[in-house]
């Protein structure tokens, strides 16, 4: 029996092993690098081993240190959670050579699916539908763009070792193919260790749906229901769901047994996960191809979890130990709906933009009735640029999809996230925005939908006006601070207070008063409504409402007034008292510097491409720089015609938030 696990991992995945392993009576012993040395699953674990510094090359990745750390401590078995080494064949090997318990699968089934181009092979010979393509090794960007033009337009090029997003170029034109084949090489070695490449023909309009399969080492396998995981942004998912709202109890049939009967074919046992890439066009319920096996647990795991009552790190424990499942595929029932969001450290209001830095505020919200949230974070702890930038997952659950949907906004609303960016807002707005509540989903969703960038979620006059009276409040607590500081008045004094609220293009005017003990609100002259709920100074959350209506709001002070967001929208509010708004009106307004004419760096990164030089002519849309950011490349376009007046950045030089790169003329 397992009687201590070393989890090979860091952040919410380490937690969640901890939490499973504790409930067990398990004893747990966490690594951790120099980044991670006051991480929260190092304080969870009992026990815990630096194993080197903050780049994951020089500790998580390193087998033979997590095998010391093994042996320092006494632990028997090992969880590697998922990226890492959780599907490194020579790391499973090394830990059977030292008499350590892996827990996951076979050596066999990581190294038959862990090579996408053979695992494509195999899931073929075991009957299950795959992707037209090309499966061979590739020489060079000539013979991509011939195989390209052999299979036909759209096709997707892939890093035969990737995963999670890394790696994949979709290419609808040989430019794409030649522009993208190389980039596409370069991250699969520096994520992966593996610069091969393989084509396939991209499916139009596709959904992105996998196959949860349970293996023991008796011989039983089952399927546990599909995950719906389309809606993502550059190949990386940012909402699953379980079920799909697209899939019949038919399909799912069929592909739970296409899933197992490729899992059987490789002799697998623990948790793994079929993808499966689906056309929405189709209506025979067969338009479902083979992507690939995770030989492992999956980031989106608890919204199967929630809807099958299983804790499948618990099932992934009592398969090492050797059990059999204790149910069989007749026992296996989906109970109602789960979605997860990924909380991410990105700027969606600057095009997603990769964000670091310091978590000055962090409050999930509140864990139960259908709310779940993990985390591998605290505040005070810093996102930086060696790890994935996830924050967190949120987990609903519902009786049925819309409840679950609604859970997340108003779970959303109350996700207090200061210091680096974040997608909250962004988030909330997929949640609320139709086409996500009709189940039309695509993985080109986000494209579609926000073609040019994320401005925040539409928000009804109502909303508005009712945010209004909280910048009011806020600003009338403000003045009544200023006041008692000043040593004038003492106490909380009912003063009346009269203000002109700016948000966006809209202007309300609001008059705030007491009643019975009661802040009142009144705004544009309507009715006098009661304001529900504390707000003081310095708090973030106001969580009341104006009247009948509920409102959950995070308030922070600005520059120029306050910020606030709900559902899904950050708004700028400023208020003034009635006659300054008047004089503000003939105000001359700042107009800011010019610059356009400036290549910045959008992220903190490595500049590892630089594709032009001073004197060069450049067309609008032509590639002039490349910046890695956490693991991912980011190609810098001209956004209009010029000459390169002057370069001010090097190859290989790590560049901050709005570096300049180039000048033109």
């Amino acid at each position: 029996m397992i009687r201590k696990i070393l989890i090979a991992n860091r952040g919410e995945i380490a937690c969640r092993v901890i939490r499973t392993a504790r409930r067990m009576g398990i004893a747990t012993v966490a690594v951790y690098s120099d980044a991670d040395a006051r991480a929260p699953h190092v304080e969870m674990a009992d026990e815990a081993v630096h194993i080197g510094p903050s780049p994951a090359s020089d500790s998580y990745l390193v087998a033979d240190k997590i095998i010391a750390a093994c042996k320092a401590t006494g632990a028997d078995a090992v969880h590697p959670g998922y990226g890492f080494l959780s599907e490194r064949t020579s790391f499973a090997e090394a830990l059977a050579k030292e008499g350590i318990v892996f827990v996951g699968p076979p050596v066999g089934a990581i190294t038959a699916m862990g090579d996408k181009i053979e695992s494509k092979k195999l899931a073929k010979a075991a009957g299950v539908n795959v992707v037209p393509g090309y499966l061979g090794e590739i020489a060079d960007t000539d013979e991509a763009v011939r195989i390209a033009d052999d299979i036909g337009y759209p096709v997707m090029m892939k890093a035969s070792a990737g995963g999670g997003g890394k790696g994949m170029r979709l290419a609808y034109s040989e430019k794409d193919v030649r522009e993208g084949f190389e980039a596409t090489k370069r991250e699969g070695l520096a994520s992966f260790g593996d610069d091969r490449v393989f084509i396939e023909k991209f499916i139009e309009s596709p959904r992105h749906i996998e196959i949860q399969v349970l293996g023991d080492q008796h011989g039983n396998i089952v399927y546990l229901g599909e995950r719906e995981c389309s809606i993502q942004r550059r190949h990386q998912k940012v909402v699953e769901e379980a079920p799909s709202p697209f899939v019949t109890p038919e399909m799912r049939k069929a592909m739970g047994e296409q899933a197992v009967a490729l899992a059987r074919a490789v002799g697998y046992y623990s948790a793994g996960t079929v993808e499966l890439i689906v056309s929405g066009a189709d209506t025979t319920g067969q338009g479902f191809y083979f992507l690939e096996m995770n030989t492992r647990l999956q980031v989106e795991h608890p919204v199967t979890e929630l809807v099958t009552g299983l804790d499948l790190v618990e099932q992934m424990i009592r398969v090492a130990n050797g059990e059999a499942l204790g149910f069989s595929q007749d026992d296996v029932t989906l109970t109602g709906w789960a979605i997860e969001n990924r909380v991410y450290a990105e700027d969606p209001y600057r095009g997603f933009l990769p964000s670091t830095g310091r978590l000055v505020r962090y409050r999930p919200p509140p864990e139960g009735d259908g709310v779940r949230v993990d985390d591998g974070v605290a505040e005070g702890g810093e996102v930086s640029i060696f790890y994935d930038p996830m924050i967190a997952k949120l987990v609903t659950y519902g009786q049925t999809r819309d409840e679950a949907a609604d859970k997340q906004v108003a779970a959303l609303d109350r996700f207090v996230l200061e210091g680096p960016g974040h997608n909250i807002d962004f988030l909330s707005a997929l949640m609320q925005h139709p086409r996500f509540r009709s189940g039309a989903l695509t993985t080109g969703f986000i494209a579609e939908e926000y073609p040019d960038g994320f401005a925040g979620a539409p928000a009804a006059p109502a909303l508005v006006a009712d945010l209004a009276a909280v910048a009011a409040l806020a600003q009338h607590h403000q003045a009544l601070r200023a006041v008692q500081i000043d040593g004038q008045l003492n106490g909380d004094v009912a003063v009346p207070g009269n203000w002109v609220v700016r948000i966006g293009s809209a202007e309300h005017r609001v008059q705030l008063s007491h009643a019975t003990g009661n802040w009142v609100v009144e705004v544009d002259g309507g009715p006098r409504e009661a304001i529900a709920g504390q707000w003081v100074n310095g708090q973030r959350l106001f969580d009341g409402a104006i009247g009948p209506r509920p409102l959950v709001a995070k308030v922070a002070a600005d520059k120029r007034g306050w910020r606030l967001n709900s559902h899904g929208a950050s708004h700028r509010a400023t208020v003034l008292k009635p006659h300054i708004a008047e004089l503000s009106r003939h105000m001359i307004e700042k107009v800011p510097p010019d610059l356009s004419k400036f290549l910045l760096c959008p992220m903190p990164g490595l500049l590892v491409q630089l594709h032009v030089g001073a004197g060069d002519t450049v067309e609008a849309g032509q590639p002039l720089a490349v910046v890695e950011a956490m693991k991912m490349e980011n190609i810098l376009r001209a956004e209009k015609a010029g000459v390169v007046k002057s370069v001010s950045a090097a190859k290989g030089e790590s560049l901050a938030v709005d570096a300049v790169i180039l000048e033109m003329e």
